[in-house]
């Protein structure tokens, strides 16, 4: 098993894989941790916020999406980030993941766009917020009433608040994603889908202009590193699992609460 902690310095292959060779050095404009999928886990949040108060305190944060559904605290994470971003004198970047952006089409278009995410752990999230969700699959009037009633419930300008979350951060040659990146296009030139559902070739094809690429959303046993991507979501709602990447020029380790 290849080691979280390894450095990175030349080539990353490993011999009877096809991961696509990749020999850019790393070189982030300033050292900086990224932390991956919370979904809800307040608890491991917290940890993880004191581990890096601790020992990471003046460097940019950047968490990579999914903050709510799966896990039972959904409210008490967005609240607490939001805070925490206010708080901070260091950077504090929040960027969206799919599961935000589901939360947000839920509101808007109940009966469209955000069906689905009653069935992907919206139910979880309303009831962090004190809404009632009745057992068995809504029909279209209990969703439109759902979404009314989640509605009501969010504190003041927090729904604007993540509506403006952004997709992207960059830092020399990392950039910090939810998801992925196409391969084939540069990161100012992303579509919104590929950052925060993921592309096909994301991981088959190999990116030829150097970037690295920090991500979540793709569940990993443990953060890896691999021809040009460093993958931190350990799938912290089933697994207890929380993880962040420490990023310096050279050099990569992994913090898992």
């Amino acid at each position: 098993m290849r080691s979280p902690f390894r450095h990175l310095f030349g080539r990353q292959k490993t011999a009877g894989t096809a991961e696509p060779d990749f020999d850019a050095a790393l070189a982030p404009a300033a050292p900086f941790v990224a932390i991956g999928d919370i979904h809800g886990r307040a608890d491991l949040l917290d940890k993880m916020i004191s581990r890096m108060e601790q020992d990471y305190d003046d460097l940019s944060w950047v968490f990579l999406g999914d903050y709510v559904d799966r896990g039972p605290q959904s409210a008490q994470v967005l609240e607490r980030l939001r805070r925490l971003q206010d708080a901070r004198r260091a950077p504090t970047i929040l960027l969206k993941g799919n599961h935000e952006k589901m939360m947000c089409d839920f509101l808007d278009d109940p009966l469209g766009r955000g069906g689905r995410w009653v069935q992907f752990g919206g139910i979880e999230t309303m009831r962090s917020f004190g809404v009632k969700v009745p057992r068995g699959k809504p029909d279209d009037a209990a969703l439109i009433d759902l979404s009314e009633a989640l509605e009501v419930a969010l504190p003041d300008g927090l729904l604007g608040w993540i509506n403006d979350l952004p997709l992207i951060w960059r830092s020399g040659n990392l950039v910090c994603v939810h998801a992925s990146m196409d391969p084939d296009v540069s990161p100012e030139e992303q579509n919104d889908h590929a950052l925060i559902w993921g592309h096909r070739d994301f991981f088959r094809a190999r990116r030829e202009d150097g970037v690295w690429v920090v991500h979540g959303h793709t569940i990993v046993k443990t953060p890896t590193i691999a021809a040009g991507r460093i993958a931190v979501d350990t799938g912290a709602y089933q697994s207890g699992r929380l993880s962040a990447a420490h990023v310096v020029p050279g050099h990569c380790d992994f913090v898992t609460t």
